[in-house]
């Protein structure tokens, strides 16, 4: 029987989540649970100059929010901030090792709009997916499930405020500013990918242990 998790989708997606989707036969999305605030649901952090770096979805914050489910989450596009997004990301990564490998891939996907927060996280993943070759069985949840049966639930690593016990034990890898910042462990999966490129899919099996549901 193969393995299913369950986890939510999130934007681009931190290490700790592709360290679990790759051992995945099949990942099922949640995305009928309440939307919570400063969650990884609407954001990802990337390595820059001066230390971690915050990259902000904008989501429409009505008083209602809270009692929508994270597939109702909209995103507000009064700004042209995915464009902001990658100018962070361009400055951030474009003496790596990969980033001109991955440019052309990623620059489409930033010159888009998106409605809803769940298709943008969406699509931010199936990028990964293709730029790694993956093939995955992905299906999404259609109503919250408390206690989940027959699946391994890591719906707790959305919380991006936690400090995950996980975190101290990811092995270092060179990043672009390690020689005035140091290691910054479990930051988005663009980090890995444009400094170890397809080797990107080693560091994520010598890891495969590590995650607990």
């Amino acid at each position: 029987m193969g393995k299913t998790v369950l986890i939510h989708p999130t934007y681009f997606p931190n290490i700790a989540h592709f360290i679990v989707m790759h051992e995945a036969d099949e990942i099922v999305f949640e995305v009928k649970d309440f939307f919570e605030k400063q969650t990884y649901r609407n954001r990802a952090y990337i390595h820059g100059a001066h230390g971690k770096q915050l990259l902000t979805v904008p989501v429409r914050h009505a008083k209602s929010l809270s009692k929508k489910t994270s597939d109702q989450a909209e995103i507000v596009n009064d700004r042209n901030w995915l464009r902001h997004h990658w100018k962070s990301i361009e400055t951030a990564y474009r003496t790596s090792p990969y980033f001109e490998f991955y440019e052309d891939d990623l620059l489409p996907f930033f010159h888009k709009k998106y409605e809803k927060l769940v298709d943008l996280n969406i699509q931010s993943i199936s990028l990964i997916f293709n730029l790694l070759g993956w093939e995955k069985k992905v299906r999404f949840t259609e109503e919250y499930i408390k206690s989940p049966s027959g699946m391994l639930d890591f719906r707790y690593l959305v919380d991006a405020k936690k400090d995950h016990d996980y975190i101290k034990k990811l092995e270092p890898y060179t990043q672009v500013f390690s020689d005035r910042n140091g290691f910054i462990p479990d930051l988005s999966f663009l980090d890995l990918l444009f400094m170890e490129g397809p080797a990107s899919i080693e560091y994520l099996k010598k890891h495969k242990n590590l995650m607990v549901p």
